[in-house]
């Protein structure tokens, strides 16, 4: 049922007080204004149903709806679910939500989770605890997704978290490798290249990391051979045991100790993803540190979780339990005792899968924990606390049990976070034109940011993804079909998305996805490479220098409006661009960018590049409409441009995504799907 199909017909009157929601109600069903009181963290359904029954209607005739017309579920909490724009649908009447202090009744999708003020309990562990999280039979089961999950309870129950991953490659980090061998490179404040796992920390448990806390065997040789180098052995034959892992324990203790909230004094509990499979030959010497690692700490300061899969073969849909029992064989082989088993699988673990892995892996039954395949990664935290795992951790590692009231007002933001991701059904669709796009890990932040955003506008999201080689002219002869298909996307699109990239490759197929963009008042955002080719393109096409590129890609061009950073190496690729946190400065509060920003005129992004715009041709770029609003604190980086007369024309040097929540969306990334609802409107 849509708005429009409903009669305003009465009003809900939403005052927040400090620890419940009024909700004064005027409708023709009832002969007089009735409030109701809740609790900030009860669900909707018992609103609903009171209402139901003194209005003399069903409890399923009283519903909560977006302002796209969906329906909010009823096991959201109040604290998520009164927003401006949303309504009530009392059995057809249309009852209007508003506020009594005037404001815009802003949910937590537009802040950040406030677990940030609730999550530190006041009596403190004595010792770091350490939850390390494995995997078995196959790569891809979901480790990252279960490390965050955990991190993501434990905050939930009041302890302070940190995370570590662990890569077993020989690079030093991931700066260097490509987007298709190990999906993108997640760069951190610090200006750390990580795996993209610790996106999946920052996100999931609200915490910031830097560079170390990615272990690589690369940074651990690197550590061990200057220390050689410099004589620290005394002498000593260097061997992986125990110099190496010795190196790696040392590590893990002391990044274990480094708080990510922003808080005073070391977390309480490490949360360590070791990546790769048990039995891989070069994770040995990180399971061998593990392993000794768990007497350094005590055995019962440490925990073990072994994600392993629970395959169904055959047309019987039996669950086979032979892949886990041989992979904790091998895990207990090298000295690991799993204390909890995750078990992945498309269905939920049938009980006695569950009892028959408890007596071949010596684990409890209550301790092997089915992970099936859910309608989105908001659910996985609570699958696992459904099944106990919050609190039968917290008794393993000897913590006590969780708050009760921080438990229950935490938990109900992930419900409710759940709920809306389920019940968006009003579509936007947003073009996303790259050239990874066979692999969508490769751009896995700027899919999260969309999302995020998505969630905030309510709408679902639908990304169209368009191979941005297959948009140039030369694709029309050699691949009609997949140019005819592409163009057929890029114009069906509510919004389009060029995010960051290396290498001149398919270059050509995204400068015309922005002179679309421009042309047909499409709402577009360029991210760093993205940002760039839209200046080439407007140079090309407005200012009318047709041989305008960048010196990435053509050193001899006629006009190179973007020009290499001096600062930058051309011999050394690891860790010489420009990298991490940065700051830029607005131009005006009025201009978009800074309304998108709550009117700050100062925010600090995460940055990754070594070209920039050539600021010899800035003038005639800004004569011409193209104003670039934000620049760096010296005022010789150009870092956001916003184009005249668009509806959301935006490029931004640094890259939002990857500071983007689930419950706080990137502001550019919010400011593209805002344009694109209102886009799809007209």
């Amino acid at each position: 049922m849509t708005g429009q199909s409903v009669k305003p017909c009465g009003e809900v009157l939403v005052t927040k007080e400090e620890d419940h929601y009024e909700l004064c109600v005027t409708t023709s069903k009832l002969s007089k204004r009735r409030v109701y009181a809740h609790a900030l963290t009860d669900s909707l359904s018992s609103f609903c149903e009171q209402l139901a029954m003194d209005t003399g209607c069903k409890t399923g005739d009283v519903e909560l709806m977006s302002s796209s017309g969906a329906v909010m579920s009823s096991l959201m909490s109040h604290s998520f679910a009164w927003k401006a724009g949303r309504w009530l649908n009392l059995n057809g009447e249309r009852l209007e939500v508003s506020f009594a202090d005037g404001g815009v009744g802003l949910s937590p999708m537009l802040r950040r989770m406030s677990s940030n003020a609730l999550s530190v309990k006041d009596t403190r562990p004595h010792q770091t605890k350490y939850v390390v999280v494995t995997g078995g039979v196959v790569s891809g089961l979901g480790k990252g997704v279960t490390a965050s999950s955990l991190g993501a309870l434990l905050k939930c129950a009041g302890f302070r978290v940190t995370s570590i991953k662990i890569d077993p490659y020989l690079n030093v980090d991931a700066g260097t490798m490509s987007p298709f061998e190990h999906g993108e490179v997640f760069t951190l404040d610090d200006g750390g290249e990580v795996d993209l796992d610790l996106g999946n920390y920052e996100r999931f448990i609200g915490i910031t990391l830097t560079r170390d806390n990615n272990i690589t065997t690369g940074k651990v040789y690197q550590q061990c051979l200057e220390r050689e180098r410099k004589g620290e052995y005394l002498g000593k034959t260097v061997q992986v045991v125990p110099h190496v892992t010795d190196a790696i324990m040392e590590w893990i203790e002391r990044v274990a100790h480094v708080p990510a909230d922003g808080l005073e004094g070391p977390p309480d509990v490490c949360v360590i993803e070791l990546g790769g499979t048990v039995g891989d030959i070069e994770s040995s010497p990180f399971i061998e540190a593990l392993r000794q690692f768990q007497f350094r700490v005590g055995r019962e300061n440490m925990c073990f979780l072994h994600v392993s899969l629970v395959p169904v073969i055959g047309v019987v849909g039996e669950e086979k339990t032979k892949p886990t029992q041989h992979s904790v064989q091998q895990l207990r082989a090298v000295g690991l005792t799993a204390d909890f088993l995750i078990c992945r699988s498309t269905k939920p673990l049938a009980s006695s899968t569950k009892h028959k892995l408890a007596l071949f892996c010596h684990v409890p039954p209550d301790h092997c924990i089915g992970v099936h395949d859910v309608s989105n990664i908001y659910r996985v935290p609570l699958l696992l606390h459904h099944q106990g795992v919050t609190q039968r951790l917290l008794e393993r590692l000897n913590l006590g049990g969780p708050d009760d009231k921080l438990e229950k007002s935490l938990l109900s933001e992930w419900i409710s976070l759940a709920e809306l991701v389920d019940s968006l059904v009003v579509e936007v669709s947003i073009a996303v034109v790259g050239k990874y796009t066979d692999l969508s890990d490769a751009y896995l932040s700027v899919t999260k940011a969309l999302s995020h955003a998505s969630f905030a506008v309510e709408r679902k999201l639908i990304i169209k993804w368009i191979d941005s080689s297959h948009l140039d002219a030369e694709s029309e002869n050699t691949l009609p079909s997949a140019y005819q298909r592409a163009w057929a996307d890029l114009r069906s699109a509510d919004g389009i998305l060029v995010p960051g990239g290396f290498g001149i490759r398919a270059v050509d197929g995204k400068i015309a996805a922005a002179k679309y963009a421009r042309e047909n008042r499409v709402p577009y955002l360029g991210v760093c490479l993205g940002f760039q080719i839209a200046v080439i393109e407007f140079a090309r096409s407005v200012l009318g220098y047709t041989g305008a590129h960048s010196a990435e890609f053509d050193e001899e061009a006629q006009h190179n409006l973007i020009v290499f950073m001096p600062e930058g190496s051309r011999t050394h690729l690891g860790g010489t661009m420009r990298l991490g946190s940065r700051r830029t400065l607005l131009s005006s509060p009025q201009c978009r960018t800074a309304k998108l920003y709550n009117g700050a005129t100062a925010f600090d992004e995460r940055h990754r590049h070594r070209y920039e715009v050539n600021t010899k041709y800035l003038s005639e770029l800004e004569e011409k409409g193209m104003k670039f609003v934000g620049k760096d604190t010296a005022g010789e980086r150009m870092e956001v441009f916003e184009l005249d007369e668009h509806p959301f024309y935006v490029g931004c040097q640094f890259h939002p995504e990857f500071k983007s929540r689930p419950t706080k969306p990137s502001p550019l990334f919010f400011g593209l799907l805002e344009a694109a609802v209102a886009c799809s409107k007209q």
